[in-house]
């Protein structure tokens, strides 16, 4: 099979990156806890009135129910949804599991969240010659050792590692060979890629991009005008490129997410639409990462390209969606009425929290606000 020889190390300049997933983690720890619960829909959250699913079984996920979705919408959605309250406890323990399994194998991993981490298996410790049955290997003794499935994508950067690990879910893995790679983005919609949101992805359809064929037409000058910064990046992803190297000592100092519109707003009620689109991009990382933080700044830029700025920091984790919303808006509305029109906004959560600390204040669903 061309896959596995390929990726067995024939060419030596190319890296072997596993992309390791785990099959809907916290709900599957459920049930392989309690046996009622197996085959059912299942959401780990809470369903109060201001709950939140923080995650979802495959059989709940079949009527629509998806993480980060309110309790209230799930249960619309499937009124016999079983709630299950988070055991973050074991769910780190599994996890501890999971990543000594990943450390027979390289030195090279890098966690994401709980349930998913890189490996760079260019060298691995177990002498496996293909990253294919590498990936196999890992997923097996996952399998034996903890009970849960995970599923695996197998290429030569992160990028392409981590789309190909969503292609065969749950319980399966695919491989990305630079062969295939460029093509097989183009035929990808953008919204599966990793770092494009829903509110970026909703813009690139506004301007004619739903496909990574659509993205690598579009030139850098064209990203740069409507995407700022990010230009670079989706102009290599189009062409399935990504250098960035899998680093185990890599801390992520924040998370943010801004918007270009497609015209310059002076309604403030559009404004504060657009800022919480953002601030839901920026918590969909914090929760899937448990990575919560205490500073939320808010960025303006004018249609005269002038810019500012907005912080305010907790004395505690912002560890609740509401929280987020409360201080998001709160900062923007601190520049409104604009005398001016607005042509971009942005939210960024900083200064995050230990892992020990953050974890006292860790309950993914929401909370009252002050």
């Amino acid at each position: 099979m061309f896959v596995r020889h390929y990726l067995g190390g024939v060419t030596a300049d190319v890296r072997k990156i596993i992309h390791i997933d785990m099959d809907a983690f916290f709900a599957s720890v459920e049930q392989r806890d309690d046996p009622a619960l197996r085959g059912k829909p299942v959401a780990v959250g809470h369903g109060a009135a201001r709950g939140v699913v923080a995650a979802a079984s495959y059989e709940a996920r079949a009527f629509g129910v998806r993480s980060a979705m309110p309790s209230i919408s799930a249960l619309r959605r499937y009124p016999d949804l079983v709630f299950v309250a988070p055991r973050f406890d074991v769910y780190r323990a599994v996890s501890k599991q999971i990543h000594a399994i990943f450390s027979d194998y390289t030195d090279l991993i890098q966690p994401l969240s709980l349930d998913e981490a890189y490996l760079d298996v260019t060298t691995n410790r177990r002498g496996i010659v293909t990253a294919w049955e590498t990936a196999k290997d890992i997923r097996a003794r996952i399998f034996a050792e903890t009970g849960l499935t995970a599923s695996a994508g197998i290429s030569y950067n992160k990028f392409l590692a981590k789309l190909a690990s969503d292609h065969r879910k749950p319980n399966g893995q695919f491989a990305v060979t630079p062969e295939m790679g460029a093509a097989w983005v183009e035929t990808l919609p953008v919204a599966r890629f990793h770092g494009i949101g829903p509110v970026t992805a909703a813009k690139m359809k506004r301007l004619g991009i739903e496909t990574g064929l659509d993205l690598r037409d579009k030139p850098l000058s064209f990203l740069r005008l409507h995407f700022g910064s990010a230009a670079e990046w989706y102009h290599a992803i189009a062409r399935g490129k990504d250098d960035r190297p899998v680093d185990p000592a890599r801390v992520r100092k924040s998370s943010g997410s801004e918007t270009t519109f497609a015209r310059d707003l002076m309604d403030c009620a559009e404004i504060e639409s657009g800022v919480l689109g953002q601030a839901d991009e920026v918590w969909a990382w914090c929760e899937k990462a448990e990575a919560f933080g205490r500073t939320v700044t808010v960025k303006v830029k004018y249609a005269d390209f002038a810019q500012v700025t907005r912080s305010r920091s907790d004395s505690v984790p912002i560890n609740n969606r509401a929280r987020l919303h409360e201080l998001s808006l709160r900062l923007i509305r601190s520049v409104l009425p604009t005398p001016k029109g607005i042509r971009l906004v942005g939210v960024t959560v900083a200064n995050f929290a230990a892992p020990d600390t953050a974890s006292a204040h860790l309950p993914l669903f929401w909370q009252p606000m002050e």
